[in-house]
């Protein structure tokens, strides 16, 4: 029998949050290593699957494992990766290892801190190795309840309000998705949860069937992304939210929604998407333009950088709607540097969070002078984030408009100042924090430590990285996102 390599990886974070459970509650430095240690095993071994990996068959399921679970209602155990689950699961691992670096300014019941974060951390990986929609729904919920006391003990002033807006948002997303799941259930014979059975099974699914369905997951989908107007809760839990809860907020699971959309809602129910997919395009339009306009109105750091989210993810939404191969590695590719590159602003907004406990933009200035590393690198990200040629934010943005135009060209002109307002926010944010003259309020502030460098250092590269070679991820990527295009098609 062949290791089961996804399930290990998976899991693995469970059993590192057994023995934090098991820990005396003074031992606080080995909770952290604990925490870190299982991470990191989780990081290692997603890692070596590049090795196992074979992008030429990208676009067919890998390292499958599938074993039966609950025979009586036809569910089974199974997992697997291709070119649209495989850079994002890896993403997981990167994110959630420095993260729980980051998380070492955590003071408070470090215990139950590290516990909860380590079951969000598998419930986040299952996400997108599931294959069938129990076991999807399954992990689904499981960041729930983690993530709702990571925010509701550990955030900020606003965090009971921040936790139950999030909780209550994304539970009403849950029980829309779990009504669309058990419709697919009921109506496929035979009857089944399995995805690669369902999609196989699509054309017995009638046009009006396909719709109503493909709402119901949508709803579901839209708020994880989050899509207006359903994106009201993103600003509370990102302002609210710890360090490295911010970072896999907005670096993972907003990618879950539009992951949701691509590997269920598009290949299960492809009449529903084609039906949709001008709206589609015009929520994501916006998306970038309304998400944008609102981030440079912030005064709060965070919250403009958890409205860029808004107006990043609208690039993905537009890429999706196209269902070009062009567009789909565009909305992957916008994910993935989002994922990289807005982790890496939040994790620089905690670096100076924890010196002076403030976020308001107009009580720094001239930065540069006292803390020239920290300007550095938070400048070299912001850069990245608003687009700039040579780094991996402006590859995502550049697919997504080129895959929209031949197919919606009023959808890409009608977006295109997002790209400039980005542009404006992100600059003028640099001169009024780091430029000028130096508020000696913060005359005591230090630059960044060894440990804030070693979680910030990797990100920067792969920014740089993945925009000036992009080939790396879309070799990855294109085969599956070629195969889901060329299916689509068959029904435009």
């Amino acid at each position: 029998m062949d290791f089961p390599i996804l399930t290990v990886t998976t899991f693995a974070p469970i059993v590192g949050m057994i023995i934090i459970l098991l820990m005396p509650r003074k031992l606080e430095n080995l909770i952290r290593g604990t925490g870190v240690f299982f991470c990191g095993v989780s990081l290692v071994l997603s890692l070596a699957m590049l090795f196992i990996y074979k992008a030429d068959m990208a676009g067919i399921m890998q390292m499958e494992e599938q074993y039966r679970w609950i025979p009586t209602i036809a569910v089974s155990y199974h997992v697997g990766v291709d070119g649209l689950s495989f850079p994002l699961y890896i993403l997981t691992t990167v994110l959630s290892f420095l993260a729980a670096i980051a998380s070492f300014s955590v003071k408070e019941r470090v215990k139950e801190y590290y516990a909860l974060y380590l079951l969000l951390v598998t419930g986040m990986l299952g996400v997108f190795i599931a294959l069938d929609l129990f076991l999807f729904y399954v992990f689904w919920e499981v960041m729930l309840v983690p993530m709702y006391f990571l925010i509701g003990i550990w955030g900020g002033e606003r965090r009971e309000y921040a936790a139950i807006k999030f909780f209550l948002y994304t539970l009403l997303g849950s029980v829309v998705m779990l009504l669309g799941i058990l419709a697919l259930f009921f109506t496929s014979t035979p009857h089944t949860f399995d995805m690669m059975a369902l999609m196989a099974q699509n054309g017995n699914f009638v046009h009006g069937f396909q719709i109503i369905v493909f709402m119901a997951f949508f709803i579901g989908f839209a708020i994880k992304v989050p899509v207006f107007p359903f994106h009201t809760w993103l600003p509370d839990a990102h302002v609210e939210a710890p360090t490295a809860i911010s970072v896999l907020l907005a670096g993972i699971l907003l990618k879950m929604g539009a992951y949701g959309l691509l590997r269920v809602s598009y290949p299960i129910l492809p009449e529903g998407a084609v039906w949709f997919a001008v709206p589609l395009a015009v929520l994501g339009i916006i998306n970038i333009v309304y998400g944008a306009l609102v981030a440079m109105a912030q005064k709060d750091l965070k919250k403009l950088i958890a409205y860029s989210s808004v107006s990043h993810m609208g690039f993905v939404l537009l890429g999706a709607a196209a269902m070009t191969a062009t567009g789909f590695n565009g909305a992957m590719m916008q994910m993935l540097a989002h994922g990289i590159i807005t982790g890496g602003l939040f994790l620089m907004v905690g670096v100076l969070y924890d010196r002076t406990h403030d976020r308001m933009i107009e009580h720094y200035g001239g930065l540069a002078n006292k803390v020239p590393i920290f300007v550095g690198v938070f400048s070299v990200t912001m850069f990245a984030s608003l687009g700039l040629p040579g780094m991996a934010g402006f590859v995502g943005e550049f697919l997504s408009f080129a895959g929209t135009f031949p197919v919606y060209k009023w959808a890409v002109i009608a977006a295109a100042p997002g790209v400039v307002i980005t542009a404006g926010y992100f600059l003028w944010t640099i001169q009024r924090m780091f430029l000028g003259e130096f508020n000696t309020q913060w005359e005591g502030l230090t630059d960044m430590s060894a440990r804030e460098l070693v979680t910030m250092v990797p990100l920067i590269v792969l920014m740089i990285t993945f925009g000036v070679w992009p080939r790396l991820l879309i070799d990855l990527m294109n085969p599956a996102m070629a195969k889901l295009a060329e299916f689509m098609a068959t029904f435009r």
